[in-house]
């Protein structure tokens, strides 16, 4: 739909259900941090919506509000969690054997944590090969699954006098699929459901339920889905907002920041290898080929996006680009993200540069769950639908808002243009830096 500016956008009334199929070290650390948060415990580092400022008008005006309180977004005190999981954990328990945050903070959110408990998944071996858990879904087809994922949604609602409702996929990476003929509309999709067909994988029919509801959807996995014409004819049939894929943090990350500015001084890049080792749930799900094939598709596209090889043949043309992940358990959620970078510059000579990140996966990624909630919410509110290309800033593998499109991997344009957008909904003029009003 065409971005409307300064639309009336309904107020965040109420609460709003935070959705997530995957309640593992990501999802339970997005819990007990909002929890923690609510609390006066923490402070919500790395969230936009929460710490993030905007600028309106000129420099010499010196205005630049919280985003918070520039646009109407559901506050912390409004939300309710919920979701699903093959594993029967309540969100303590689930939190405590993840290992990202220390039992001391824990014990503080105990009671509330232990309130939630996952509903059982909808789950499928051959998708996930390395993950075994037993508190999973059981129907006579697909299409059943899809509806007890209905009633579920339904009564998650209810008993927590939900007022709205968003998901983001926290769950693990499925196997590498490509598009087959019963992605391609609604209609092939549903009778896929119904005949149980084999290419619809577990992601998918939880998009389907979601979006049939009328509930906005992250994907924050690399899977096949919200990326499929049958996804998408349903999101703009049903007037929803959604956005995709693979949140962006780690290594990821690190190469969305350096990239640009490599690009911006027409240095040249001659490789650029990336090696992983992590000891998480996701870490031994990536164990396997056909997993670890979805996230390198993913982390590959980056790269050539921003560096645009055909444009600039002499810097971008010859890139050996390499992207390695290795599951070693004794570092659990700590990931440690290692790259090695091959560059040139004033007349070819030579030169490198070596990044070690060790990181926190899952103290990364929380923000972000938090944030496209808020932000999908938004959308909804201000009566936009389809893929919010606005929402880029957040992916690895972002989708643009039409076929054809290239999508958008510079951090830095990504953030322009998340805050353009929501200067546009609120009717301020764009942020474009000219600055011509500046100078005599």
């Amino acid at each position: 739909m065409p971005l409307e500016s300064n639309v009336d956008i309904r107020p965040a009334t109420g609460k709003l259900g935070i959705l997530l199929p995957g309640m593992g070290a990501v999802g339970t650390t997005f819990i007990a941090g909002c929890l923690a948060i609510r609390k006066g415990l923490s402070s919500p580092i790395g969230s936009l919506t929460q710490m993030g400022t905007i600028r309106l008008g000129p420099r010499t005006d010196d205005n630049a509000p919280l985003i918070n309180d520039y646009v109407p977004l559901a506050q912390l005190d409004d939300l309710a969690f919920g979701g699903w999981d093959v594993f029967e954990d309540d969100a303590y328990v689930a939190a405590s054997r993840a290992g990202v945050l220390d039992g001391h903070m824990l014990e503080q959110l105990g009671d509330e944590l232990r309130a939630i408990k996952p509903m059982p998944a909808v789950f499928e071996q051959a998708y996930v090969k390395r993950l075994h858990g037993d508190h999973v879904k059981s129907g006579a087809s697909k299409w059943d699954l899809a509806q007890q994922l209905v009633d579920d949604i339904h009564r998650f609602s209810e008993e927590n006098g939900c007022d709205r409702l968003v998901a983001v996929w926290c769950g693990s990476t499925e196997v590498y699929r490509e598009p087959s003929a019963v992605h391609q509309s609604v209609e092939a999709f549903e009778q896929g459901l119904r005949d149980s067909a084999p290419e619809i994988a577990p992601s998918q029919i939880y998009a389907y339920a979601l979006l049939s509801q009328g509930i906005p959807v992250a994907n924050g996995a690399p899977n096949l889905n919200l990326d499929t014409p049958a996804m998408l004819e349903l999101a703009r049939a049903g007037r929803v907002p959604v956005t995709g894929k693979d949140f962006k943090t780690g290594q990821t990350l690190m190469k969305t920041i350096l990239a640009p500015g490599f690009k911006a001084r027409m240095l040249g890049v001659e490789g650029w290898y990336s090696t992983n080792i992590l000891g998480n749930r996701d870490g031994e799900v990536l164990d396997d080929p056909e997993s670890f094939k979805a996230k390198e598709v993913s982390k590959l596209g980056v790269l050539d996006t921003i560096f645009q090889p055909e444009t600039y043949p002499d810097l971008y043309g010859d890139i050996h680009h390499v992207v390695r992940i290795n599951y070693y358990p004794p570092r659990g959620d700590n990931k440690e993200g290692w790259d090695n970078i091959d560059i040139f510059g004033w007349l070819g000579y030579k030169m490198q540069i070596k990044v070690d990140f060790l990181c926190r996966d899952s103290i990364l990624a929380a923000p972000l769950v938090l944030d496209l909630a808020l932000f999908l919410d938004l959308a909804q509110r201000a009566g936009l639908h389809g893929v919010q290309e606005w929402l880029s800033f957040y992916w690895k593998s972002p989708q643009p808002a039409q076929p054809g499109l290239y999508p958008e991997h510079d951090i830095f344009i990504q953030l322009m243009k998340l805050k353009n957008t929501l200067r546009h909904l609120m009717g301020d003029d764009p942020i474009t830096h000219l600055g011509a009003e500046y100078y005599d």
